[in-house]
């Protein structure tokens, strides 16, 4: 259905029907749950904190097997993006993913290509949108704990997460 046939069919009902199927929804689909509650009640921190504890988990340097799930941790960020936070939390939520794999790594060695490849994509994807915000300066440092922490690893990594980086804050570090 698109949002012009969803548009059409929200008019034709009277708002006891609305209001029936809103409820409906609340109380069927968690995600519409989540998102009516932030709505009603935006509690942007709360939010942040939790969808933060969820990549925490993924990445964790306390657990003797994290999961480095980087699906887990990307849907995290998708979900919490869904809730239209302010671009700072989104920006850091963003940043603290490829943070906590590159720490993950540093603390851990080596890992696969596909690890790797995950947290340059997501690198990338982050400064790309604290360019686009005006919040580079805001993160520099934990981009520059991103290069920190990624440069004993192997396999190019280091040198491209490096490069990234130059990319976006020019070559003071």
């Amino acid at each position: 259905m698109s949002k012009l046939q969803l548009k059409k069919l929200l008019n034709s009902m009277d708002k006891s029907d609305i209001i029936s199927l809103m409820l409906e929804m609340y109380d069927t689909k968690k995600e519409i749950k989540e998102y009516l509650d932030y709505y009603t009640s935006p509690n942007e921190k709360e939010q942040f904190l939790k969808y933060k504890k969820i990549i925490q988990k993924e990445y964790s340097l306390n657990m003797s097997e994290p999961n480095t799930r980087l699906s887990v941790a990307k849907k995290a960020i998708s979900d919490f993006s869904k809730l239209k936070p302010s671009p700072i939390l989104e920006a850091e939520l963003m940043i603290y993913l490829v943070e906590c794999g590159c720490k993950y790594t540093y603390n851990y060695g080596d890992m696969w290509e596909g690890f790797y490849d995950g947290m340059v994509n997501n690198f990338i994807r982050a400064l790309k949108f604290m360019q686009k915000h005006s919040l580079l300066t805001e993160f520099r440092i934990n981009a520059e704990n991103c290069v920190k922490w990624a440069s004993p690893c192997g396999y190019g990594f280091a040198g491209e997460i490096k490069d990234i980086f130059h990319e976006y804050y020019g070559r003071q570090y």
